[in-house]
């Protein structure tokens, strides 16, 4: 049954898309930051249509008629109101851009095409083409001796009408050539692109032919892989299946077409026909279809003000350099705050565990990891040295699936035991176990996180990692870890959360719990910290929580298919939305009021594809003083008037802003500041 407090997956990320795009729009962001926010937009909309919409089209295709299950719509009228929801986004999406780029002007950074540059930038642009694009160009004319090209994913083109004698032909010219696609005119920050330079010259690749009309054209195809694991065969690698299936990918069906400009009804209809595409499918863009170039720009200018103020990861005082992290880790736990907080205590305890000649074996799944990584250097390196190492990788991480195909291959080089987990779920958490010998038998150290082991994203997204020496904890890894090997699942444990089979019913347990306390007329609490909220059978649980009169405080950065405030449902539920510098990317969950607080980190979001569709793992933070560091940044970004926005019962997000007199607090920049206070006393 619809329920009225439930909002439809979709829509709602949509929504969120908004909130960044927002980031873009803002005054009081920095300029090349504003740039980023509108580069993220867009990335962000590219990898929701190949994946979101891919899927949506199947579904018409395959079951038509099944309806979703929080909103009721059936994937046509889904569809419909998604493509309806990206094409009204266009114009503000274009005016963001533009804007900013009306601003850097005044830093002498202007995005300038053929017809706007000065008789000396057009001679140079000329020249520049005849030397370095010409020479590396790939036209071709559609006609029964060429057939139609097959457009790459993400890909931009030249897309031309051409006349000749037989009639009219369409031309395509490839605009990814090798020399760099920002072409800076002089030494300022005048610039222009590569693809525009290529249509400006498009005749001059078609010398036989007159050119009506081009555009450039960027196709999107659909992301979607599916593994079907009853038709693999027992000896066959996964990871052979996996290559296979991401060759398939590139070949996938086209679901969307971006174009500059539009060409005759004629051409338009024609690649439409050719690309399998509807109209509605179609979109006209003002700005340039591919903004990953805006991370150059900041090179052409050093002003401080057109970026954030640096932040620079703190070094812990309370973790002392002159002794090993395991000597450390077994005196106490410890929790780190990425972006906020170095990652290098966690690095230097997987290097001690490589080289140490005590450690016996090293246990880690890995999900997405940085293109250097440190991390897989040590477990080579521990690997070589003789000891045990098994390494979870997870070769269905979504556009990942490559890059994790290829550290599998590096980490079976070096002499590691490489699995792949089980064939019908992904393994998502980021779970280390290390087994060292001592006198007294083995001793165990375990890292639980809610983000991946990429030093490159520690520095931008938000994340907890806890390491720590307690036996119970350590147990149940190992559990996780047997279990993983054995193509098995876990089905009970003394104090981590394991899904699918031990994470979803706790954690309705202990909601069960605050709801018991508020019955009996005590206070009850629960409060959360996640990127996205789609589980019904826990929103449900929320919304009879909020019913019974528990008071509920959520931090949901993504999608979120709970409506608060709905009256006579979910009155006592707060959500709030933050989307600012960095990334929000912890999870975490607080069940009761702080005289008897229960505190989980974790790897899942409240989605049903984590809690009943993936192994995920939930610590619990078994030290008063980080069960009160965890809180604390729950309850931080909850006080957030800067960048915060707050849900409503139509699942809408306003905009907050402090009230007159009333002291602003952005919370990233509070924990930053906390963060470094110590090191500066």
């Amino acid at each position: 049954m619809k329920q009225p407090y439930y909002t439809n997956r979709e829509l709602s990320w949509l929504r969120f898309n908004i909130r960044v795009l927002e980031e873009a729009e803002d005054p009081e962001v920095p300029l090349f930051e504003q740039l980023s926010f509108s580069a993220i937009y867009q990335s962000n909309l590219d990898e929701f249509v190949q994946v979101r919409v891919g899927a949506m089209l199947e579904r018409m295709e395959e079951d038509p008629e099944q309806k979703d299950s929080r909103s009721k719509l059936t994937p046509k009228k889904q569809l419909k109101k998604i493509l309806e929801g990206i094409s009204g986004l266009l114009p503000r999406k274009d005016k963001a851009y533009l804007n900013t780029m009306h601003e850097l002007r005044s830093y002498g950074i202007e995005h300038v095409t053929y017809a706007d540059a000065t008789p000396e930038e057009r001679d140079y642009l000329e020249q520049y083409f005849k030397r370095e694009v010409k020479p590396l160009l790939s036209p071709i004319v559609v006609d029964k001796n060429h057939p139609f090209p097959f457009l790459r994913n993400k890909a931009l083109y030249v897309a031309v009408q051409l006349a000749a004698k037989s009639g009219v032909k369409m031309g395509f010219i490839p605009a990814y050539v090798r020399t760099g696609r920002v072409i800076r005119l002089g030494k300022g920050g005048r610039f222009t692109l590569l693809e525009d330079l290529i249509l400006h010259f498009a005749p001059q690749a078609f010398k036989n032919y007159k050119v009506l009309d081009a555009a450039v054209i960027r196709i999107t195809r659909s992301g979607v892989i599916g593994f079907d694991s009853s038709a693999a065969d027992e000896d066959t690698d996964f990871r052979d299946i996996m290559e296979e299936l991401i060759a398939q990918r590139r070949k996938r069906g086209a679901v969307r077409l971006q174009m500059n400009s539009s060409l005759s009804p004629e051409a338009m209809k024609y690649l439409l026909d050719r690309l399998g595409l509807k109209k509605r499918q179609l979109f006209f863009e003002e700005i340039p279809l591919d903004l990953s170039f805006v991370y150059k720009l900041p090179d052409f200018n050093d002003a401080p003000e057109l970026r954030f103020a640096p932040h620079k990861p703190q070094h812990r005082a309370d973790i002392s350099t002159r002794r090993d992290m395991m000597s450390q880790i077994a005196e106490r736990d410890i929790l780190l705050s990425y972006p906020y907080e170095s990652m290098t205590p966690f690095l230097r305890l997987l290097d001690e565990a490589a080289l140490d000649p005590d450690v016996a074996a090293i246990r880690i799944t890995l999900y997405r990891v940085a293109s250097n990584s440190r991390v897989v250097d040590a477990l080579c390196q521990a690997a070589e040295g003789g000891k045990d190492v098994l390494v979870l990788v997870e070769l269905r991480a979504r556009f990942d699936e490559e890059n994790n195909i290829g550290w599998a291959k590096r980490l079976q080089e070096a002499g590691c035991t490489v699995i792949y987990g089980p064939h019908t779920m992904k393994v998502h958490s980021k779970l280390l176990l290390i087994s060292r010998k001592t006198p007294d038998g083995v001793q165990n150290f375990v890292q639980v996180g809610t983000g991946n082991y990429n030093e490159k994203t520690s520095r931008i997204y938000t994340d907890l990692c806890l390491m720590t020496a307690n036996p119970e904890i350590a147990e149940d890894a190992r559990h996780v870890f047997d279990a993983l090997s054995t193509d098995s699942l876990v089905e009970e444990t003394k104090q981590l959360m394991v899904a699918p089979l031990c994470m979803r019913s706790k954690i309705l347990a202990l909601l069960d719990e605050e709801i018991a306390h508020a019955r009996r007329g005590e206070p009850a609490y629960f409060a959360c910290k996640v990127n996205s909220v789609s589980d019904r059978g826990v929103m449900d649980k929320l919304a009879e929580a909020s019913q019974a009169g528990v008071k509920i405080e959520m931090v949901v950065r993504g999608i979120c298919c709970l409506n608060p405030g709905v009256p006579g449902y979910t009155e006592n539920i707060r959500i709030v939305s933050i989307v600012g510098r960095y990334l929000e990317h912890s999870r975490i969950y607080v069940f009761g009021t702080p005289d008897r607080r229960r505190v989980y980190i974790s790897s899942a979001d409240l989605m049903t594809r984590n809690t009943k569709h993936r192994v995920e793992v939930a610590a619990p933070l078994l030290d008063p003083e980080l069960r009160d560091q965890a809180a604390g940044i729950v309850a931080l970004c909850l006080s957030d008037n800067v960048k915060a926005r707050i849900g409503q019962p139509d699942g809408t997000f306003v905009h907050c802003t402090p009230v007159k007199g009333e002291q602003a607090v952005c919370a990233q920049e509070e924990q930053y500041r906390r963060a470094a206070e110590p090191n500066e006393s």
